[in-house]
């Protein structure tokens, strides 16, 4: 049964500001190497990462896709995902929570009004965490004097319970979405944490109750309604990095435990190759979506998108391979209740749940059948 609590406002120092690329990449090294270490038991005993997220946020690690307009470095995305897979190779879940939010800050950058933007990146510079979530129907956004009313309740999204801000989806009739950003410290807004999934037991997955929210207009900006975009692209493409995290942290159990090498060289070369390929996809899905969020055509957003959407699958069948392999190849040496092998298994199972790989696939399809025709 889940748990309702409320948004609380946590005291946290002000965020350090991130001025480099390298910089970035070496928080993120620095940060999985403490996260490495009770990884495993907050997975056996479901302990909440409060701690490691607001480490995260300290860190200034939540801020580097701020644009430069806002004051922020914008790391390009192949660097971002590469930054989310080291995160997630650490602790899969907090690199999920960490893919909600560089995408929910990527339907912020492409949605929102100049104003709307401007406070909320100045939010994300101090440390602030961001969400992604989507009201289930029958929700109402009813106009009461000068703003809305809200009532209703979202579906799970990860990185909930840990959020500062909720970017929720919510389509009103006949079929007009909009995104609200809502504060996670309304006393009206309430949390069920009722996530109990077998994998990814840590990600702070959620459900939002809206009971009767007041919320301003100036919050509410229109969500795309094209088929393709670069929020799309960018939260396959991190979705990759949390599976390549989980991979590389399958494969270097895998390594540890492993007796006999010699006898079973050509399998690791086959998963070795698998990581490296997969590790590749995901950089040629970043350059793409780099070049579509600063020419935002539709060819070029379409591009991005099928990029990502490859990589997502071929990091989601990788980080599964492996996972598998890690009981295949080394026996009953992985087998112990203890070492908690059987996570990365769980982890990448539960996450390739969240990606829609068959509405992924006819999508793939119909890009290339277009894009043949034309």
């Amino acid at each position: 049964m889940g748990t309702v609590s409320q948004f609380r406002d946590r005291l946290r120092p002000p965020a350090h500001r991130i001025e480099s690329e390298e910089a970035a990449i070496s928080t993120a090294r620095n940060l999985a190497a403490a996260f490495r270490r009770e990884a495993s038991e907050r997975d056996i005993n479901r302990i909440l990462p409060f701690a490691e997220l607001d480490a995260l946020s300290i860190s200034g690690l939540t801020a580097i896709t701020v644009p430069p307009e806002h004051e922020g470095l914008d790391v390009p995305n192949a660097l971002l995902a590469e930054i989310v897979a080291i995160i997630a190779e650490a602790d899969a879940s907090i690199g999920e929570t960490l893919e909600n939010h560089f995408s929910a800050l990527e339907t912020l950058r492409i949605q929102a009004g100049e104003d709307l933007k401007a406070s909320l990146f100045a939010r994300v510079l101090l440390g602030d965490r961001f969400a992604l979530a989507t009201f289930a129907e029958g929700c109402e956004l009813m106009e009461e004097g000068l703003g809305y009313r809200l009532s209703g309740r979202t579906r799970q999204a990860a990185g909930i319970l840990y959020a500062d801000w909720i970017a929720a989806t919510l389509t009103l009739p006949p079929d007009r979405a909009v995104t609200l950003y809502l504060t996670g410290s309304d006393e009206d807004l309430k949390v069920v944490d009722d996530w109990d999934g077998f994998g990814q037991r840590t990600n702070g997955s959620a459900t939002i109750i809206a009971g009767t929210l007041r919320v301003n207009a100036d919050v509410i900006a229109p969500a795309s309604s094209l088929g393709y975009s670069t929020g799309m692209s960018l939260r396959l493409l991190l979705k990759a990095g949390v599976s390549l995290g989980i991979a590389r942290a399958a494969w270097a159990d895998l390594m540890a435990v492993i007796g006999d090498h010699a006898a079973v060289l050509s399998d690791l070369g086959g998963h070795a190759i698998g990581i490296e390929a997969t590790a590749a996809a995901l950089e040629r899905a970043g350059r793409k979506l780099d070049f579509a969020q600063v020419n935002p055509v539709e060819a070029a957003i379409a591009d991005a998108q099928f990029s990502a959407a490859a990589a997502a699958t071929i990091a989601g069948e990788t980080a599964l391979s492996i996972a598998s392999a890690l009981f295949e190849l080394a026996g009953q040496a992985s087998a112990g209740i203890g070492l908690n092998l059987d996570r990365h298994w769980r982890n990448a199972r539960v996450h390739a749940l969240s990606l829609p790989r068959d509405g992924l696939l006819r999508s793939v399809g119909e890009y290339m059948s277009q894009k043949t025709e034309n």
